[in-house]
């Protein structure tokens, strides 16, 4: 294989920890390297790959949609391999859910077959010698014409492989076959299906009537209608850092970021009435204990404001944007902050960021469950998640 550009450190050298194995190396970086190995990949029907960073070729003029290299690499590669050819890849997960890879999704889904994914359980540990950071899997694909197979799903905490370990099951398990938006889920072992396996929680959004979008304020857009703190003609404007799981703390005086929002002729579309919602965070750290982060926005952490706005970084729940019920606002908390809703949004999420495309496409329970969750939550006089935790268990 021919590797085109001079770039120092774009080979590594590995070899599997067991006596008499042999030195083999990776190509990284692979811009113009993968372009001149077009001919080698036709031939050999095998394609190794690790993603690279120099934008070199256009995957727009090939014909490809797609938003970064490294899903642009794959699918170039796909196309490149005849019928039967392997491609191997070290990519990020991100690839799995979202609207924007839903492009390339499709030209895995429909063109290849998946035969194996690995999954590391260390983010730190793997590739840390390259600073990389991201939650990466190792995907197998065969090209051939999509038909229901089987699949291997692998684990290793990190790239030793030493507690590797791996277990079967089906493709349309993986891709569910009524699924618009071709999520790709990899779940653990001991985590499979713990949502769409619970006969008790089947219903959709839509059949809940309830509706997810994302905050519509995007503050550097509207800077001349913002005000760090309460005016007369201002309402509040809810940013992540005002919430906590059950109440909004607001004003925070000495914050950085503006805590209302002028209501006028320009604002008003970017409004909600004043209610109950539930705010999810759209990003979470890596250090936090759940992906979710569910809040009640209550109109009474306010003095009675007629609307309320919600920054770009949180994605409401709310009915055709007016707001719920008191019930159903703390339901959906309840819900959504469960290790069982986690372990179930980790199968598809690998990466810290909430869409609200990711929340419409989970299954909930009945109204009159989460109505039920939401009454429970307010009779606790301390409200934990491990308390959630014990409840959902018993109840679900």
């Amino acid at each position: 294989m021919f590797v085109g550009n001079s770039d120092i450190g774009n080979t590594r050298f590995y070899r599997v920890q067991s006596e008499g194995s042999k030195w083999k190396w990776i190509w990284y970086d692979a811009d113009y390297g993968l372009f001149q190995s077009k001919r080698a990949i036709v031939k050999e029907d095998k394609c190794f790959l690790v993603e690279g960073y120099t934008d070199v070729i256009s995957m727009h003029q090939a014909g490809i949609e797609t938003v970064n290299l490294y899903s642009g690499f794959v699918a170039l590669g796909i196309m490149l391999l005849k019928e039967h050819g392997e491609l191997v890849a070290i990519i990020p997960r991100s690839f799995c859910n979202g609207p924007y890879y839903r492009p390339f999704r499709n030209i895995i889904l429909n063109k290849t077959q998946i035969t194996q994914i690995h999954l590391f359980g260390s983010r730190k540990n793997n590739f840390s010698d390259d600073n990389v950071l991201q939650e990466n899997v190792i995907i197998k694909l065969i090209k051939e014409s999509p038909s229901k197979h089987e699949v291997k799903i692998s684990f290793s905490t990190d790239g030793t492989f030493e507690d590797y370990y791996e277990y079967s099951c089906l493709s349309d398990e993986i891709v569910e076959n009524d699924d618009k938006e071709l999520f790709i889920r990899i779940p653990e072992h001991t985590r499979y299906n713990s949502i769409s396996q619970n006969s008790n929680v089947n219903s959709t959004l839509q059949s809940l009537n309830l509706s997810v979008s994302t905050g519509p304020v995007v503050d550097f857009r509207v800077k001349p209608y913002l005000s760090q703190m309460p005016q007369e003609d201002t309402v509040p404007l809810i940013y992540p850092f005002h919430l906590e799981m059950t109440k909004c703390i607001w004003p925070q005086e000495h914050s950085r970021k503006a805590n209302s929002i002028r209501s006028n002729e320009e604002t008003l579309k970017l409004l909600f009435p004043s209610g109950y919602y539930c705010a999810v965070k759209r990003f979470s750290s890596k250090e936090e204990r759940h992906r979710i982060s569910a809040c009640v926005i209550s109109p009474d952490d306010f003095h009675s404001p007629e609307f309320l706005g919600f920054e770009n970084h949180l994605n409401i729940f709310h009915n055709e944007k007016q707001g719920l019920d008191k019930d159903v606002a703390f339901g959906l908390m309840v819900f959504l902050n469960s290790a069982m809703v986690d372990r179930y949004f980790r199968t598809f999420n690998g990466h810290t960021q909430v869409n609200a495309t990711d929340l419409k496409q989970m299954l909930y329970p009945s109204l009159e469950q989460i109505k039920s969750f939401g009454v429970w939550a307010q009779e606790q006089e301390c409200l934990s998640i491990e308390a959630i935790d014990e409840y959902l268990e018993k109840t679900l």
